[in-house]
């Protein structure tokens, strides 16, 4: 028989330039449909009846990016959920996930350039919204936060086995790529939400005294959740950016917690979910 299925179009990436008089915004999107709902048809029997194709998702996307992207990506991802389901009765639920990749204003003679950009590292916003017949649910975050600290961060007291060869440490450099979602217990202003929230975790992490990064993820959820009532729970994925001291007594010196190696892999990656009781 078949079980859980669903469908959708992945990948479509979204340029749209706000023209507001002689100063531009440039939002660079990528969007990603599902669907699920009376499809076994087009799977047993070959009927594609109540099909929608991926093609026409990606169409919809475009075409209703024109007049409804002009705000937050929440916004957009409730308006495209909405038609998804009101527009085609064998779905029963549509998700649709939205990636925006910042880009910022170039300065140019000391004044921000009313249509030039460039695109800051990696990092980019996230929003998922989940809907139903009976309701919508939006989760919302970021990706590749990149942040590092050189103080305040420790790593001492953990368990040792016969395979334990990592020297304890009081003081080290603590860097990691955030990877943050939280949900949102009502709709409202998401752009100013995602901003604050944003600022939160960045703050717990430089101003966090960390015995770990286990220690530094708890501080940085239950931030959120304190300081934002609209959020009901946050989820974060901390991958361990290591930074190695170097070994410099070869060339008589003593490193005086100064010098580092940085290494990609392996890491340690550490992840969970904070809510309210």
């Amino acid at each position: 028989m078949l079980a859980e299925n669903s469908y959708g179009k992945s990948g479509i990436r979204l340029v749209k330039v706000l023209r507001r008089g002689g100063r531009h915004e440039f939002r660079d999107v990528t969007v990603a449909v599902s669907l699920e709902g009376d499809f076994e048809a087009a799977h047993v029997a070959g009927d594609n009846r109540a099909v929608l194709p991926t093609d026409t998702m990606k169409n919809t996307v475009y075409s209703l990016a024109q007049d409804h992207l002009d705000g937050a990506i929440e916004s957009f991802g409730l308006f495209l959920s909405g038609h998804f389901l009101d527009h085609n009765p064998p779905v029963r639920l549509a998700r649709v996930a939205l990636f925006e990749h910042p880009w910022e204003r170039l300065v140019v003679g000391g004044k921000p350039h009313p249509h030039a950009f460039r695109r800051p590292g990696g990092e980019r916003r996230v929003a998922r919204v989940t809907r139903t017949r009976e309701g919508a649910a939006v989760e919302a975050g970021l990706e590749g936060l990149t942040v590092a600290k050189s103080s305040s961060s420790a790593f001492a007291g953990f368990l040792r086995d016969a395979y334990t060869t990592l020297k304890e440490t009081h003081d080290r450099i603590l860097a990691t790529a955030i990877e943050a979602s939280w949900k949102y217990a009502a709709p409202g202003d998401f752009d100013a939400a995602f901003a604050e929230i944003r600022q939160t975790l960045c703050d717990t992490f430089a101003g966090h005294e960390s015995a770990s990064v286990q220690h530094t993820l708890y501080a940085m959820g239950e931030s959120v959740l304190e300081k934002h009532p609209e959020v009901t729970q946050v989820r974060l994925s901390l991958p361990n950016k290591h930074h190695l001291p170097v070994d410099l007594s070869p060339f008589g010196q003593q490193n005086r917690n100064e010098i580092f190696v940085a290494t990609e892999e392996p890491y340690g990656l550490i992840e969970a979910t904070i809510r309210r009781k």
